[in-house]
């Protein structure tokens, strides 16, 4: 292994860093190099971004351009419809409602928990289970033009006993 010999001949060498905390002595003391090394560790630290932010985090608010204070954990749907595209309104759809049971049209890259925390954020309802399934494209024609429609994914949420969910009002 002629590729690693340069690991003999050049040992790995620990390079001393000036901490922090180091004591910082007077320019005149020692010789210039020492000096100038604690020079540099005399400057303030860069701020991170909690440092720069800490104050706003710290009370667990955020002022808005009205001035009115919101708390961040109250903050809602953020990234449910994206996960929940909406509500699938079939004949079959309405029938599942009989027993607790709701179709939604959901991102086909969502997978069971992402849709379960969705529909916990969007209606207040943890659910029992999520049942999911692929829908593949019907092939379409348009006189002797075919194309297909795209995939998509479906997720049957069953929801705990005495809890509905007020999908078909508008419909």
């Amino acid at each position: 292994m002629a590729l690693f010999k340069w690991n003999k001949k050049y040992p790995d060498k620990k390079e001393e860093k000036p901490s922090k905390t180091s004591v910082v002595k007077p320019a005149g003391s020692g010789n210039g190099v020492k000096a100038k090394k604690s020079a540099e560790t005399k400057e303030p630290a860069k701020a991170s971004m909690k440092d720069l932010y800490g104050d706003k985090e710290a009370a667990g608010a955020e002022e808005s351009k009205t001035g009115t204070k919101t708390d961040k954990k109250t903050r809602k749907y953020g990234s449910a419809y994206r996960v929940i595209i909406r509500p699938l309104i079939t004949e079959k759809a309405a029938n599942l409602g009989a027993v607790n049971k709701y179709a939604f049209v959901v991102s086909d890259r969502a997978n069971k928990i992402e849709v379960e925390k969705a529909v916990n954020e969007l209606y207040g309802i943890k659910p029992t289970s999520v049942n999911m399934l692929k829908v593949l494209g019907k092939k379409t024609r348009r006189g002797r033009v075919t194309g297909r429609r795209k995939n998509w994914k479906k997720a049957i949420v069953t929801l705990p006993k005495g809890k509905s969910i007020n999908i078909y009002e508008g419909v």
